[in-house]
């Protein structure tokens, strides 16, 4: 997959869609990403669509209404799944001549008379999970979120010795993935408090969000033979945006010594748009520079070009939306601000890695990148950062205080790319509301 910039990416495309050529959406023709849907409050099997505008182009209508003619046939058969799965499985070359064909029968220009039937509008779509996750696994590529989180527990020593050669992952509960607009219910487990002698069994008071970035797998690979990293971006086929819900007073009992479990099992919420690899070509931008006393990625984790162009440059903002000020009709409160381009490790190296022991991974597997912070305070990505394990209070517009999540609390993530010379692009928004638990 091409990592340089084509026709669908020109700044002059405008489409015939009106509200794509808004200079606010996030999904404008130079996007297009792909998601899942039906129509709200009905029991009607799923559709693909892509994002134009504040409309969603219905793939399976394209189908049936012949717009997808001159597509390989198994690509447009695709197109008429219920869900993403057999899209991403076609392989980076076939994804690129399906966008380019999107970008053109939405082009001004370009409207054929059966198109106008094939929107439905976003307000009118309920918005699902893109494909069926059947693995998913949660990387921890942010050195500054590593080092911060360290620091709480080894001020000394904030990094293990293997955070530098290593990209550090857990593997996730696929089965309790949730698509944005889904409430999370508070979860009780296992809590030792400092000065008690045993635990108890009680519902979680350091209730956090994590800022992260997801990227499916498109292409798989066998059993028993790695991706080369120059290779890997080829069995990627999107981004989206992931809150890894985490219960940090269960995880501090439980993670010892085996990782992650019921602080994180409980809840995962994605963003319902995948943005493709190629849609974010005019954003690529060196991997992170490392210290000099740095060790150099291993050889398999290295290449020239991973070094020119594995990074990615998409901000990413978490704001806090209490139920206080939802009733007084407050905005949202935003609390960090950070980018993609400052992770240690990029997608590539995440997935080479995961594959280089011979794991095979699937179309549809979902892998995610850890908790997005910055070197700056205000670009961290979590409340365990920014309250410092609940030292430091975060004071909300409405006088309100918050050391983690509260009950009514509803959490959003946004993320876009800005270039100049191109046009800005959007992620949505992943958005989750915290109810009280289900038992008490």
């Amino acid at each position: 997959m091409s990592r340089s910039p084509n026709a669908t990416h020109d700044p002059h495309l405008r489409s015939w869609v009106e509200s794509a050529n808004q200079p606010d959406t996030d999904f404008p023709i130079q996007n297009l990403p792909f998601g899942v849907f039906r129509s709200q409050n009905s029991n009607q099997p799923s559709h693909i669509g892509v994002a134009i505008g504040d409309q969603i182009l219905d793939l399976s209508l394209c189908y049936k209404a012949g717009l997808l003619q001159g597509l390989p046939e198994h690509v447009q058969v695709a197109c008429a799944a219920p869900n993403l799965t057999q899209v991403m499985a076609i392989g980076s070359e076939a994804a690129s001549l399906l966008r380019s064909h999107i970008s053109q029968l939405l082009q001004k220009n370009e409207q054929p008379r059966e198109a106008q039937a094939t929107l439905i509008s976003m307000s009118d779509a309920e918005l699902l999970l893109p494909t069926t996750i059947n693995d998913y696994t949660d990387f921890y590529a942010s050195i500054f979120h590593a080092t911060n989180v360290g620091k709480l527990f080894r001020p000394d020593n904030p990094l293990l010795p293997n955070y530098k050669y290593v990209p550090i992952a857990y593997h996730g509960r696929a089965s309790s993935i949730v698509p944005s607009d889904t409430a999370i219910h508070r979860p009780k487990g296992q809590i030792k408090k400092p000065q008690a002698p045993a635990p108890d069994f009680e519902l979680t008071q350091m209730l956090d969000y994590e800022l992260e970035i997801g990227f499916f797998v498109g292409s798989g690979n066998q059993l028993g033979q790695p991706i080369h990293l120059d290779n890997a971006e080829e069995h990627i086929f999107g981004l989206c945006l992931v809150n890894d819900w985490s219960a940090r007073d269960i995880q501090a009992w439980e993670y010892q010594p085996l990782g992650p479990f019921l602080a994180k099992s409980f809840a995962t919420t994605i963003s319902p748009w995948v943005v493709t690899l190629e849609a974010l070509a005019p954003f690529r931008c060196p991997a992170l520079e490392r210290n000099q006393n740095d060790p150099s990625p291993l050889p398999y984790l290295s290449s020239p070009l991973n070094n020119e162009l594995g990074g990615i440059d998409i901000t990413v903002e978490a704001l806090l939306h209490s139920s206080q000020m939802h009733t007084a009709g407050m905005t949202p409160f935003r609390l960090s601000r950070g980018s993609f381009k400052q992770m240690y490790w990029t997608v590539a190296q995440m997935l080479t890695h995961h594959t280089s022991n011979g794991c095979n991974l699937r179309p549809g597997d979902l892998l995610a990148s850890g908790t997005v912070s910055g070197a700056e305070k205000d670009s961290q990505g979590c409340l365990l950062e920014i309250t410092q394990r609940g030292a430091q209070l975060v004071q909300l517009p409405t006088g309100e205080v918050r050391s983690f999540l509260s009950d009514g609390d509803e959490v959003i993530l946004r993320g876009y790319c800005e270039k100049e010379g191109y046009v800005r692009i959007g992620f949505g928004e992943c958005r989750g509301a915290i109810l009280s638990a289900v038992f008490e």
